[in-house]
């Protein structure tokens, strides 16, 4: 309840930041409108005729307002990406050779309850969590001991899903931030055309156009990429889910009441002794 609020929290005070970025770009563009027709000699063009112009200014106003949100998009992408694949790898979340030692020592009945929650404790990963919840219900009926895997379960699917809604977020978001961005400068562009002095200035409207659709360019770059990572970790998030689910059966088997019952005890194995010591122990 408390991450949902701090990401609800954080969600608002972006949005805010963004609205205040274009208030901000759309009073200065009315200031500009209010000025004195003697500024604007007949001569200035209102547009300019390079569709790249904007993006050669890094430090206008303008660019920055534009660009900033693209920017901090890309930069949370990209750090919760790469943290989320350093999170998700097999070997931490399934790290083979404990898994395969606690197993076989299971099977074995080499483990009883205080010593197998040990090992699952003292590895920490999120398998082995999972294994402690069941191991917790040692003995208990396999139906007892399965509903602990499954809350177990759950618990760690969530911590391992954990940030993948801020990839799912940008690459939701951004195509909107863009396609408001064109919708914006495309009102510009036409302003701009409307308050020239010429008339039929096709190419200074293509020019607006070319540079008002370059924030959606700019927000379907951010997206894709963070759509197509969000889709790769859910998939693998996935995977890992299904092979621990695999394992955990396992363990509901070995340490359910049923499963303990279905053991045979084990027993001590005293060699034969040979044909002489047998005639001795006759006589």
């Amino acid at each position: 309840m408390l991450q949902n609020l701090i990401r609800f929290r954080s969600t608002a005070l972006f949005c805010v930041g963004l609205i205040f970025l274009l208030s901000w770009q759309i009073e200065g563009l009315a200031q500009e409108a209010e000025s004195p027709a003697a500024e604007a000699a007949p001569a200035a063009t209102p547009l300019s005729d390079d569709p790249l112009a904007f993006f050669r200014e890094p430090t206008s106003p303008i660019f920055i307002a534009a660009a900033a949100p693209f920017i901090l998009a890309s930069l949370i992408a990209l750090w919760f990406g790469v943290e989320r694949l350093v999170v998700l790898r097999r070997g931490r979340v399934i790290p083979k050779p404990f898994v395969r030692r606690f197993l076989n020592l299971l099977r074995d009945g080499e483990l009883d309850a205080a010593s197998a929650l040990e090992l699952c404790e003292e590895n920490k990963s999120p398998v082995a969590q999972v294994f402690a919840h069941g191991i917790r219900k040692w003995g208990k009926p396999s139906v007892e001991v399965e509903q602990a895997i499954i809350d177990g379960g759950e618990r760690q699917v969530a911590q391992l899903r954990k940030h993948l809604r801020v990839l799912n977020g940008v690459a939701t978001v951004t195509p909107l931030m863009g396609l408001l961005g064109t919708v914006l400068g495309m009102m510009i562009a036409f302003v701009d055309i409307a308050g020239g002095t010429e008339v039929g200035r096709t190419e200074q409207l293509a020019v607006g156009i070319v540079t008002a659709l370059s924030t959606t360019a700019i927000g379907l770059t951010i997206a894709i990429p963070s759509l197509i990572l969000y889709m790769y970790l859910a998939g693998r998030i996935d995977a890992l889910v299904m092979d621990m689910d695999a394992m955990a059966q396992d363990v509901v088997h070995l340490i359910c009441a049923e499963g303990l019952q279905k053991k045979p005890p084990k027993t001590r194995v005293i060699p034969a002794k040979p044909k002489e010591e047998l005639a001795k122990d006759a006589v």
